[in-house]
């Protein structure tokens, strides 16, 4: 019980700023490593390609005027097969709104998110496609670290489950321009996409090791990050 009132007390001395104020939000935040940030350095819309950080992480982006982006890297876990963990790339971008409750929710551009799927033990090429999920958080605290002394953002999932906590990196924030970048990937790509047309695998190829990332370094990734657990999720 001491423990669960000490953990409580930590997040409350945490959350010292009012979860509803949208104006809390502006800035670019990220996962304690600061390895993974929105922006160019995420995502090239001019070529088309989503560049790998040094360290998985997340990363979230909000500006005064209602708009979002957000950047993830992660290694995910084979349970049956240790040795084969995939990783994924995911960037989208859009608008959000904040409800009088204090809730959260994010409305990507559908035609602009993109994601990277690599399995090294099925392919030595990662499979790229279009990415498009809206998401609900159901609250939020901005407030500062009692331990780090850093501004400290806390998202909490539909389900109330927290996430892994990100820390204030830039104000105003790092992103792209906001408006829909498909006119800019189309020139790359030659091609347009209905938007009456579900773009979730529209754009769909096989990325070789010499575009994009190279998949031998999510093995790499993926079996430190299995290898450490715990560990490793606290420093992301």
């Amino acid at each position: 019980m001491l423990a669960v009132y000490f953990v409580a007390s930590l997040l409350a001395s945490a959350a010292s700023v009012s979860a509803r104020n949208a104006a809390d939000l502006v800035g670019t935040w990220t996962t304690k490593s600061r390895e993974v940030a929105t922006g160019p350095g995420f995502y090239d819309p001019v070529e088309d390609k989503l560049i790998e950080p040094k360290l998985p992480g997340i990363s979230f982006s909000f500006t005064e005027d209602g708009y979002f982006e957000e950047a993830f890297y992660r290694a995910i876990a084979n349970p049956k097969n240790p040795e084969c963990p995939q990783g994924i790339m995911q960037w989208q971008h859009g608008t959000y709104t904040v409800g009088a409750d204090g809730s959260l929710q994010l409305t990507p551009i559908a035609a602009d998110g993109r994601q990277l799927l690599s399995d090294p033990c099925e392919s030595s090429k990662g499979l790229y496609t279009r990415y498009n999920q809206t998401e609900e958080y159901t609250s939020f605290t901005v407030g500062v670290d009692p331990y780090y002394g850093s501004v400290r953002l806390d998202l909490y999932s539909f389900d109330g489950t927290p996430m892994i906590p990100m820390y204030l990196a830039y104000k105003p924030p790092e992103m792209l321009p906001t408006g829909s970048l498909n006119a800019i990937t189309s020139k790359k790509n030659k091609r347009q996409v209905d938007g009456g047309v579900d773009t979730a695998f529209v754009l769909r190829r096989l990325v070789s090791k010499d575009s994009l990332v190279d998949p031998d370094r999510w093995l790499w990734v993926g079996v430190v990050m299995s290898a450490m657990g715990g560990v490793a999720l606290f420093f992301s």
